[in-house]
């Protein structure tokens, strides 16, 4: 067989592993968006998008009660399940490949923590710029989301100038736990804001609706677009700085712009939803054991499946114990933690 054949049987491969993946996933939000305490037909379900889209309204045989839950309430949700999720494995993908780390994640490096920890900030202490308007929190949140993981870097460098990968993960780690003690701290010194701040640390997709997605959506595009014009770069990048120096790529200026997007878009989606983790560990992992390293295919990937394994996720939160809800950030750490000592070991057996 020739190299040409070999590389159009390739392509079909991936294209066919592309296709099935989307259809997936596609069937998991549209359950994701059915199913709960009040059952929704697809015929009705895609009567009502139809409605709203065209602006004729809702069909007749279609109570506006379920229009209502199904518009203003879980389709919304949904959406935001799969944006958060997307972004977030984005963001992993993308840390993995600049740290040569595979343990490497905005959750493992404290990013969503410090991001969480603006956020609660700003509600506590009613912080409000009018020039931000209603792109404060994602503002604080990207800002105490850079800190946090600048903080981690300089840290492990100061600790071990090799950076290990066990050394970048400890810290990020205990980082997390301080500003999760932190976290703490402000919800006993501020009661009336006790219950919230218990959602923002463990995670929750409750009541948001079309505006937070109208925000993440634009950032989470622009964020989308700008890394994978560096997509070449990171696979470049994932041998090492030094072949990355040898063949061109400018390691530190790429380490600092991607890692800026990634906290943006970390930053942004916490900043909604409180800190949600493992993610953006398992979703980049599983994306390459399917398509390969591969960046230019690995980013749209980790969007699809991060996307579709926190609306999954969320999906559970609500309905295994209803009408009891069970903190998404909950869900994905039991689905999570179990991966994350699988990665751990598996790095550790490599490299004995």
């Amino acid at each position: 067989m020739t190299q040409s054949s070999r590389t159009e049987l390739t392509k079909k491969g991936t294209g066919l592993k592309v296709a099935i993946s989307a259809v997936l996933c596609l069937i998991i939000l549209v359950l994701a968006i059915r199913v709960g305490s009040v059952h929704i037909s697809l015929k009705d379900l895609f009567g009502i998008i139809g409605g709203h889209i065209t602006g004729d309204g809702i069909p007749e045989g279609i109570e506006p009660r379920m229009d209502s839950i199904f518009w203003t309430i879980r389709m919304p949700r949904a959406i935001m399940a799969f944006l958060v999720g997307g972004a977030l494995s984005i963001s992993g993908a993308c840390m993995q490949a600049l740290l040569q780390n595979p343990l490497a994640s905005s959750y493992t490096l404290g990013v969503s923590s410090g991001a969480s920890l603006g956020a609660a900030f700003v509600l506590v202490l009613e912080i409000s710029i009018p020039v931000l308007a209603g792109f404060m929190l994602p503002f604080a949140g990207f800002i105490f989301g850079l800190a946090a993981v600048t903080a981690a870097l300089l840290l492990a460098s100061a600790i071990d100038r090799s950076i290990s990968n066990t050394t970048v993960v400890l810290i990020g780690m205990v980082l997390s736990l301080f500003v999760n003690g932190i976290l703490n701290l402000l919800s006993s010194l501020y009661s009336d804001h006790s219950k919230q701040l218990y959602l923002w640390m463990m995670g929750s997709f409750s009541a948001r609706g079309w505006k937070h997605c109208a925000i993440l959506f634009p950032v989470l595009v622009i964020c989308f677009v700008l890394l994978m014009t560096m997509a070449r770069k990171m696979d470049i990048m994932s041998f090492g700085d030094l072949q990355a120096q040898a063949m061109g790529v400018d390691a530190k200026k790429t380490k600092i712009i991607a890692i800026l997007i990634c906290s943006l878009l970390t930053g942004v989606s916490v900043a909604f939803t409180g800190v949600i983790g493992f993610v953006d560990l398992a979703a980049p992992h599983i994306v390459r054991k399917i398509f390969g390293p591969a960046h230019k295919i690995v980013i749209p990937m980790s969007f699809i499946y991060g996307g579709a394994f926190m609306a999954l996720c969320d999906l559970i939160s609500r309905t295994l114990l209803s009408p009891r809800e069970i903190p998404v950030g909950a869900v994905t750490a039991l689905l999570g933690a179990p991966f994350f000592a699988y990665v751990f070991f598996a790095s550790r057996r490599k490299h004995a």
